[in-house]
């Protein structure tokens, strides 16, 4: 009786003991589960997940693809230049040939924008090319007209022999030279202006130092009031220091041209120059137009370094000035008149507003300034004929295009990093194979 009841008593309690189940074993790479890294999902991720991710890969995979590319660019006319570079010279004291790059603020922008316009596209083609270059920079419209027909000035004096009241440090330094019997470079010079708004200046500079007088017309003094001595005060003083000096007038006007006389001693050709794309564009209306030209940087490398390289190796010809036909887009006007053109689109509406009148108790300007960039390029055909432009040579593009650039030219801070690392562990580990033991005989 006490066994068939303990024999009773014990089937619930065997019932109730857990019961060993198998358990399958989870997928994925087992060395990855003992590094405590979890499987990846068997799923995609969300809609949302999915659409962020394509867009972001996108937009990286096209910046990096560009930008690689850019680099391409700069770096195939650069090496293509740098032959310029290695060419000896005749003599030690030679000086080098010298370009002149007119930077000029671009229209609602400052010039910082084109100095790093240059830094990016322009000084990488010249920096192995041999030339030397010199820069006029003008922070404000006029600057550079301002510029250009003071040197041509100055030229003429030279040339007639009429004394010059100050020297600048250029002609010092020239000056320094001949004293020394240091060689000039005799032949094409030439010149880089950046930008459309950079060109009409320089246009309208060429001009008016060949064609207007070589002393500001008396019209265009303007007298100095002498303050009384209570007035003048030591922070006059230092502000005055401070203070850029004024911009000089025109000496003439575009409707003076046929009027004038050009000089006897006028040189039959010019330097050559080459105008430079410079695409800026501001404002929240041309946000689609900016993108497209952030992400085709490379096509503009490419063009830049084109005509950078053309006038690096000197061959010019001279301007079409034959108008445009009706048919194209600028209609009636020749070579020297259309060039860079399209960049007038992205200049604002102020540029070509009249000048507002000045407001009550605001000084009213004796003199007033040109506006360059609202008005067409007006020629003389005694000047447009002598004028020359460079020309980039078919076997020249020929070359470029069989370039080949390296690609730890191109690679970044990442790969070139492990590219680094790889050679100094193949280095380490090659450096500590055992040498060959060398018996030496002394006999």
């Amino acid at each position: 009786m006490s066994d068939k009841h303990s024999a009773e008593t014990a089937k619930p309690m065997a019932a109730t003991e857990p019961v060993a189940t198998y358990k399958k074993p989870t997928g994925g790479n087992p060395a990855l589960r003992m590094l405590g890294i979890p499987n990846l999902p068997s799923k995609l991720p969300s809609r949302n997940w999915m659409i962020f991710l394509t867009l972001s890969t996108a937009l990286a995979s096209a910046i990096i693809y560009d930008k690689r590319e850019k680099k391409r660019a700069t770096a195939k006319w650069h090496q293509v230049v740098s032959e310029l570079g290695r060419q000896p010279l005749a003599n030690g004291n030679e000086l080098p040939r010298r370009l002149t790059i007119f930077l000029a603020a671009p229209p609602g922008d400052g010039l910082r924008s084109a100095q790093d316009y240059y830094l990016e596209f322009i000084k990488p083609v010249l920096s192995d090319s041999g030339l030397d270059w010199e820069f006029v920079q003008g922070r404000q419209q006029g600057d550079i007209r301002a510029a250009v027909a003071e040197k041509i000035r100055r030229r003429r004096r030279e040339s007639e022999g009429i004394p010059q009241e100050a020297l600048t440090t250029a002609q010092r330094i020239d000056a320094f030279r001949r004293e020394k019997g240091l060689p000039e470079y005799e032949g094409i010079r030439g010149d880089i202006v950046v930008g459309r708004h950079a060109w009409k200046e320089y246009v309208r500079g060429t001009h008016e130092g060949w064609l207007g007088p070589l002393e500001c017309p008396s019209h265009l003094v303007v007298p100095e009031t002498p303050k009384p001595e209570a007035e003048k005060t030591e922070a006059d003083s230092e502000k005055k220091e401070k203070e850029r000096p004024p911009q000089p007038p025109s000496y003439n006007s575009t409707s003076e041209y046929p009027d004038e006389d050009i000089p006897r001693y006028i040189p039959g050709v010019f330097d050559p120059a080459q105008p430079v794309v410079y695409p800026h564009l501001l404002g929240f209306a041309g946000t689609f137009t900016r993108l497209w030209r952030y992400f085709n940087r490379r096509k503009l490398a490419d063009e830049v370094g084109a005509q950078v390289a053309a006038a690096c190796f000197a061959a010019h010809r001279g301007w079409a000035l034959d108008p445009a036909p009706e048919s194209s887009e600028f209609a009636g006007q020749n070579e020297v008149q259309s060039a860079l053109a399209w960049e007038e689109k992205d200049w604002g509406k102020w540029v070509w507003e009249d000048e507002k009148p000045p407001a009550e108790g605001e000084e009213v300007p004796k003199i007033k300034k040109e506006r360059v960039w609202k008005h067409d390029v007006v020629l003389d055909p005694r000047i447009s004929e002598r004028m020359r432009r460079f020309e980039l040579l078919p076997e020249v593009q020929q070359k470029a295009d069989l370039v080949v650039v390296p690609e730890e030219k191109l690679e970044g801070w990442t790969k070139g990093s492990l590219r680094q690392l790889w050679r100094w562990g193949v280095k380490q580990v090659q450096g500590q194979q055992k040498k060959p033991t060398v018996e030496v005989d002394d006999e």
